[in-house]
């Protein structure tokens, strides 16, 4: 299991539109998500800031099932209007890196 750590940013005066369309998920995208070997997913905002955290099992590889996956697809076509990024979701990338952790007191797991 990794943790990943993303940041993306929402285009000027989009925040509200954002956290609207976050408060109900499609379940049919949920359920692509965990298919594709997430455990679970937290999104944070500051302004237009977004920082997510991602547990999954291989993030490479849960980008690549999800990529062409028509549930995703109609979202991320709605995320595009809201995003300010261009991502070809290829899944070639690795995250925020990690530069200071402070391990849980119980030696649980590590970035």
């Amino acid at each position: 299991m990794r943790r990943i750590a993303l940041h993306t940013r929402l285009k000027p005066g989009r925040e509200r539109e954002y956290d609207d369309v976050h408060a109900t998920i499609p379940p049919e995208l949920a359920a692509a998500i965990r298919a594709a070997g997430v455990h679970g997913w937290w999104i944070w905002r500051d302004g237009p800031d977004l920082f997510h955290l991602v547990e999954v099992e291989d993030y490479q590889r849960m980008r690549h099932e999800l990529r062409d996956h028509p549930v995703n697809v109609a979202w991320q076509a709605r995320m595009a209007e809201l995003l300010d990024v261009t991502d070809d979701y290829s899944g070639t990338d690795s995250g925020l890196p990690l530069v200071w952790a402070l391990p849980p007191a119980s030696g649980g797991p590590t970035a």
